[in-house]
């Protein structure tokens, strides 16, 4: 069966970093909830981010479809979003008779994510997240301490992102590709 490393967190933690670093290591892609919205903004013509536009529910089924299709093909792939536990649950469990499922979870403390955002928003183009729902350090810290982390009857790890990784990469790529 294909290997699907799901790189989970709450914004700010590092997983999309994580989970490109993660394919190019095993030699696989990388499927990135953000990214397959972003490709949506494209085709979107005039779109306004907001924290349940049309786009964003439309984002759920296509990025758990396209994970089935490529794991239905035989690929060993990594997913990334931050989703809670009650949207991946339900999306990861389908997945679990087609793939050998490991867990990644990125944890980093509230102040290192929110300070990541404010610099993601400023650097690159955000037009399809509605970034700004996050509002100030103190608000963004609740809901950072409350993020439901995935969680399945598979292996997991946990990687703290807050300065490189700790395990350490390569630990991490041994953790995803054990027993292969």
């Amino acid at each position: 069966m294909p290997v699907l490393v799901v790189v989970s967190g709450p914004p700010g933690a590092g997983k999309t970093t994580l989970a490109h670093l993660l394919a190019r290591r095993i030699g696989c892609p990388a499927i990135c909830r953000d990214e397959i919205k972003e490709g949506m903004v494209h085709a979107a013509g005039d779109f306004i981010a907001a924290p349940t536009d049309e786009l964003t529910l439309r984002t759920l089924p296509t990025f758990f479809n396209v994970l089935q299709v490529l794991l239905a093909a035989g690929v060993t792939t990594v997913a990334e979003a931050a989703f809670q536990d009650r949207l991946w649950g339900p999306g990861l469990e389908p997945l679990i008779a087609i793939a050998d499922v490991r867990v990644v979870h990125c944890q980093v403390g509230p102040d290192t994510a929110f300070d990541r955002i404010r610099r993601r928003q400023e650097s690159t183009s955000r037009r399809a997240h509605a970034d700004g729902h996050l509002g100030d350090r103190r608000a963004y810290a609740v809901g950072h301490h409350g993020f439901q982390p995935v969680r399945l009857d598979v292996p997991e790890i946990e990687v703290d992102t807050s300065d490189g990784y700790r395990p350490g990469l390569d630990k991490v790529v041994a953790f995803v590709t054990a027993g292969r």
